[in-house]
């Protein structure tokens, strides 16, 4: 074993895609201070992850599938234990990270002390209420600064060629709005994007995975010749480097969010059940996020519910189109000056 390994870092992050993505700033900031990580995730992050400058081994672990239950928990625990880490870091609260962590015999463990599992850790945070995620997540580093390392991907070449050629087969457009109408929460779906299709001009692409083919569909029948689906025909480096290449994004609170800020394209942020204020919402300033202000009821959890608790999901339904699209043209003229003061 080389003194390298005797001072490996793990960090189990195995929560949804959009909440990986936000951890990149974490893992930046511990590389920079122990070296490469080697990060526990599931299959589908594990590819958003790849070949990022932080990160020196990805540990799949199939929480849904062959690694389901006690048995796959202990037998990773195993594989990790061999490895003999001298630190783990635990961005998500849960009792399955704990115990991978405890398993692996990690001797300091540093995690949020408003997890279920914090009896478990050597080093408890305290997680603040406010602030974005991705601060808050910097606290098990240690870091407060107001610099935060960036939200970021590491798409490769191919991941790019893949984009242009996609697009490229398509003839869309250099200029287009990418839209990701899907969310695994139901009530996070705002119901009105062939609306937003309709009403806004240029070129369209949809975004999003196989399960969002027949939104995607209905988008591209409410803007005919302009209008492109994407859902399940593109891997996600490829959607995010397509993403890349849009104007801006329009999307629920969900994964594509956090890809667009990840590459550097302004978003515009539908929140029903949620808000921005649990600290999920977009980083930069060219971005918005929209809201139906003044409902009581909202946010009514950290996810949102499957359907509506009250029966009547007023926080997506009494958002108006119009809103949404002078917001689209809001975030697109000024990115239009931008690039404009780029160039000169």
């Amino acid at each position: 074993m080389t003194a390298g390994q005797r001072d490996a870092v793990l960090v189990i992050q195995t929560a949804f895609l959009g909440d990986v993505v936000l951890t990149t700033p974490l893992l930046t900031a511990l590389a920079e201070r122990h070296g490469p990580v080697d990060v526990v995730t599931t299959p589908a992050a594990a590819v958003l992850l790849e070949g990022h400058p932080a990160v020196r081994e990805l540990i799949r672990f199939d929480k849904q599938g062959r690694d389901a239950g006690l048995r796959g928990v202990r037998r990773l625990g195993a594989a990790l234990r061999a490895r003999r880490y001298a630190r783990a870091y635990l961005p998500h609260r849960s009792w399955r990270s704990a115990a991978l962590a405890l398993l692996a015999r990690a001797p300091e463990r540093t995690g949020f002390a408003d997890s279920p599992a914090a009896i478990t850790y050597t080093t408890r945070v305290a997680r603040k209420r406010t602030g974005h995620e991705v601060e808050r997540l910097l606290a098990l580093a240690g870091r407060r600064d107001a610099e935060a390392p960036p939200v970021s991907l590491a798409l490769g070449d191919e991941d790019e060629r893949a984009a242009d050629r996609w697009l490229g087969e398509r003839e869309v457009p250099a200029s287009f709005t990418a839209v990701a109408p899907g969310s695994i929460w139901g009530t996070k779906r705002w119901p009105y994007y062939p609306a937003l299709a309709a009403s806004v001009e240029g070129a369209i692409v949809v975004i999003g995975g196989r399960e969002d083919a027949s939104l995607a569909d209905a988008i591209v029948a409410a803007a005919p010749g302009r209008a492109w689906s994407a859902a399940g025909a593109l891997s996600l480096r490829t959607s995010a480097a397509v993403i890349r290449r849009a104007r801006a994004l329009v999307t629920n609170d969900s994964a594509p969010l956090h890809l667009a800020t990840a590459v550097g394209t302004p978003v515009v942020a539908i929140f029903g059940p949620t808000a921005p204020e649990q600290g999920f919402g977009p980083r930069d300033r060219r971005s918005l996020a929209l809201g139906h202000a003044g409902l009581r009821c909202r946010p009514c959890s950290a996810h949102g519910p499957a359907v509506c608790p009250l029966g009547h999901h007023r926080c997506m339904r009494e958002l108006a189109v119009e809103t949404v699209v002078d917001a689209v043209v809001m975030v697109e003229e000024a990115e239009d000056r931008r690039a404009i003061r780029t160039r000169h």
